[in-house]
Parts: C-alpha cells; sequence; structure tokens
C-alpha cells in the first residue's frame, strides 16, 4: 500500500495517476520495500503523485542546488536529486541511520550517490551550522512537525532568489481547520502556514496533493 492524495476520492486519485507519469522501476520497488519494512510509518513517505510534482518543479526552477529536511527511506530524495541534473547537489537531513540505510541503496541503484549528501542529525542542528548565504535553489520540507517554523525560518534565508521551497503535510490531515485541536504538531503546522502566508519574500499556494504541500517561490534581491 502506498500514499495517496487525502482530499479528493480513490476513484478520483485513480484516475490523477493514470493522467500522470507513472513512478519508475526503482520507485516502485522502493515505495514496496519500505510497505513491507515499516508499515506502521508508510505515511512518513509521500505519494507517488507527490514524488513526481517534486520532480517537475524541482526542473522547472532549473535548480541544482538542494536541501531536504527528513528523508525517510530516499523517495522523495531520488525524486529531487533527478532534477538537479549531474552536476547538481542535494543535502539530506535525517536522524535514523535505519531508515537512510535503505535510502542509501537506493541512491545507489538510482546512479545518485555522488549528488547526495547525508547529514545524520537533527535537522535544525544541521541548518544552523550552514553559512548565512543563499545557497540552495530548492527546499523540501517532511520531517519533525514541531519544528516547522523554525524550519521556515532557517530555510528561506538560505534559498537563492528564483528558489522554491517545498513543504508537506500543510493540511495536518484535515486537522488545520479544527480551531480546538491543541495537538503542538498541529498547532506548529498552522503556525508554519501562518508564516508562509504572511512572509513577503515569497509567493506562496497550498496545494491539495498528498497531505497538502505549500509551495513558495522566493523573490529575486530580497533577503
Amino acid at each position: 500500500m502506498t500514499r495517496r492524495s487525502e482530499q479528493i476520492s480513490l476513484h478520483l486519485n485513480a484516475y490523477l495517476l493514470a493522467h500522470s507519469t507513472p513512478p519508475d522501476a526503482i520507485l516502485r520497488e522502493l515505495a514496496t520495500e519500505t510497505a513491507e519494512r515499516y508499515p506502521n510509518d508508510i505515511h512518513r513517505q509521500v505519494a507517488p503523485e507527490m514524488g513526481t510534482l517534486l520532480t517537475l518543479l524541482t526542473r522547472m526552477c532549473r535548480a541544482r542546488s538542494g536541501i531536504e529536511v527528513g528523508t525517510f527511506t530516499g523517495y522523495s530524495s531520488i525524486c529531487i536529486a533527478r532534477a538537479l541534473g549531474t552536476d547538481g547537489r542535494l543535502l539530506c537531513c535525517d536522524v535514523s541511520e535505519e531508515w537512510t540505510s535503505v535510502a542509501r541503496k537506493y541512491w545507489e541503484k538510482a546512479g545518485l550517490t555522488d549528488r547526495i549528501e547525508l547529514r545524520l542529525q537533527p535537522a535544525l542542528d544541521t541548518l544552523r551550522a550552514l553559512p548565512q548565504e543563499e545557497a540552495f535553489d530548492v527546499a523540501f520540507v517532511d520531517a519533525d512537525k514541531l519544528c516547522y517554523p523554525s524550519y521556515w525560518s532557517e530555510l528561506v534565508p538560505r534559498l537563492r532568489g528564483g528558489g522554491v521551497i517545498m513543504v508537506d503535510n500543510t493540511f495536518s490531515h484535515g486537522r488545520v481547520l479544527d480551531a480546538g485541536n491543541d495537538n503542538p504538531s498541529v498547532i506548529a503546522v498552522r503556525r508554519m502556514n501562518d508564516l508562509a502566508a504572511a512572509d513577503d519574500r515569497v509567493e506562496v499556494i497550498m496545494i491539495p496533493i498528498g497531505d497538502g504541500l505549500t509551495v513558495a517561490l522566493k523573490h529575486s534581491r530580497r533577503n
């Protein structure tokens, strides 16, 4: 079983998939192995249509340098790294040696090991240790929801003008609409959504794919 877009019906999701570029054999194999090895964590893997969108957006902004916060078993990193081109580089941030060992195996199968650097430590430690300069063309966030506002604050200044930041799970399974929901993760996602909507450094749109994907384009010549 793989992830799917939650805000549309099963039939409409099937129609969406039938009219979109499908994942290749490596991504299908990775999705299958992830589901078999980690059935209780399959929600951590992006839906196939989300992976296709990540590839398209990365290609469309002609990115050559990227950063991913939250790698899991590597599906989204493959989708992004492929679109960076042979001279591209992707920095992946995660804390799990176990999950990312699967990612490493599939990076090798996909011929991407020379494009991807993995740093195993809390992502905020990695981000805060990076130079305070615009270094990335694309960023993807799909990690600890409690840190979403901090990830946004650390990543946007490090994104080049014309760069794109993509944040997954910004609907929090629809819970963002429940004003009475005081789950700390939901509150953090709501806060990040508000930060993004009010941030004059970017143009932003929320897309009802997966569990909600926020996509923001950073203006040129702004800090």
